[in-house]
């Protein structure tokens, strides 16, 4: 099997554990991974601290040089880090290729911003102005649904502030991510970045540890809260983007073929393992039945099996625990509505569900009230936009949500009364890194990307002098 290393202090080294990496497509095991232990985590917080007075001094211009040069080596190996990623994630390659390339574009861009003095007062009696400075050591946590793409929604605005970090990537996809590692292993400075992996043991360590200054944490909500809670002895700095159960609702005259493709689409990327996915489609009654029909025809259409395979468009769940989750949301689905395609678990090795639509679903159903993480769309119907909005912000959830319809006006009337962090229209899942990305409610704390996202990553400092 390929050898795989933690990077501590710009040295690649073995774990002091190792665990076993699946691949979902098959449930044969893909490598065995470094595992660090409590000991390697501390030395790799120590080495970031270490590392943080010279990043922080070097000029902003050096900081993006170097940044820079990661997504050139990124793109370099992309075939490679792309099949790998499949491999672990489950995703179909072309879906990982995309992941890889996006990952380029949003370090490129995020590493083009500036950190400039803003001057607050210039008058005979004083001169008051504004500094951005780092934090210190940053403690990156990273999911399993896109390990690679997530590390750059953090760690080039991180370094280009000046920061230092400690990247923890998800137990059951970490070698993708300690690939990124030998690349900024060569790149950077000793200890500017380090990774560790674990299994799901180190994760109070680092977000409770006193040299820690900021946590950066994409999961669920649940694990958000325990992370608010263990940094409050130190008064971390937190940004968290959390779960979701994005709403999508179809307004009356909207065209069932237009918009069919646009939710199933943003629905099932994927497998439908995105926080920002749509997971409950309201519908208006006039057109219920047909764009039901014609969601439950694509979702016949799409072609399940391992990422790897020519032709596939939907890969398997990510890991046994949450295939087992999604399972137990499919007797929901039987109990309290109409399957209308999908619902089955393929017999034979692999986490692998069908893409499942449900119809004839309500409020108040789990289905419908508790975010799937998988390829399952309910489907509800409305007859009253009123209610459509009262139950798309009717959740303590509050991440994105998508507008549909032919009416523009309405649309956007409706758009500007989703209770979320983003609302799309006529689209979902478009982002990128010049948008601010937050959640309301309980779906994050904080923004991600654009200038707003940098400056999450700073202390403000104000210089007030006298003249």
């Amino acid at each position: 099997m390929t050898e795989y290393r933690l990077l501590i202090d710009g040295r690649l080294v073995a774990g002091d554990m190792t665990m076993e990496v699946v691949n979902p497509a098959n449930e044969q095991v893909l490598a065995l991974a470094p595992r660090a232990s409590g000991a390697q985590l501390d030395a790799a917080v120590a080495a970031a601290k270490a590392a943080f007075p010279a990043w922080a001094a070097r000029p902003i211009e050096d900081r993006r040089v170097l940044i820079l040069g990661i997504a050139d080596r990124i793109e370099a190996e992309a075939e490679g880090l792309a099949r790998l990623l499949t491999q672990e994630q489950g995703k179909p390659l072309p879906e990982a290729q995309a992941e890889i390339l996006y990952t380029c574009a949003f370090i490129r861009h995020l590493a083009g911003y500036d950190l400039p003095v803003k001057v607050i007062e210039d008058n005979e009696s004083r001169l008051v102005r504004q500094f951005r400075k780092p934090l210190g050591v940053v403690g990156a946590i990273i999911p399993w649904n896109f390990p690679v793409l997530i590390v750059a929604f953090k760690m080039p605005l991180a370094l280009l502030a000046g920061n230092t970090m400690v990247i923890k990537p998800a137990p059951t996809t970490p070698l993708t991510t300690l690939r990124l590692g030998e690349i900024m292993a060569e790149l950077l400075p000793a200890g500017v970045v380090n990774i560790v992996t674990d299994q799901n043991d180190l994760g109070a360590a680092l977000t409770a540890h006193p040299d820690v200054a900021k946590i950066s944490f994409t999961g669920s909500t649940a694990t958000g809260q325990k992370i608010m809670a263990s940094a409050a002895s130190t008064i971390k700095r937190l940004t968290l983007e959390l779960g979701g159960n994005d709403a999508a609702i179809v307004l009356p005259g909207a065209d069932p073929a237009k918009v069919a493709p646009g939710i199933f689409a943003g629905a099932f990327m994927n497998a439908g393992q995105v926080c920002l996915a749509i997971k409950r489609a309201y519908v208006h009654d006039s057109i219920y039945e047909e764009v039901c029909e014609r969601l439950a025809q694509l979702a016949r259409e799409a072609v399940v099996g391992d990422g790897l395979e020519q032709g596939v468009t939907i890969g398997p769940l990510q890991n046994r625990m949450q295939f087992e989750k999604v399972q137990t949301y499919l007797a929901s689905a039987r109990d309290d509505g109409r399957i209308l395609a999908g619902g089955e678990v393929p017999a034979g090795p692999g986490y692998f569900i069908t893409p499942t639509i449900v119809a004839d679903v309500k409020d108040g159903d789990r289905i419908v009230d508790e975010e799937q993480f998988g390829p399952i769309l309910p489907v509800i119907r409305f007859d009253d936009v009123e209610a459509a909005v009262a139950s798309a912000n009717g959740l303590d959830l509050g991440l994105g949500g998508s507008v549909w319809g032919e009416d523009r006006d309405l649309a956007r009337q409706v758009a500007e009364r989703i209770e979320s962090g983003t609302v799309w229209i006529n689209k979902h899942l478009d982002f990128g890194p010049n948008m601010p990305f937050g959640g309301a409610k309980q779906s994050g704390l904080g923004v991600e990307f654009a200038e707003e996202g940098l400056a999450e990553f700073t202390q403000i400092r104000v210089v007030n002098e006298a003249r």
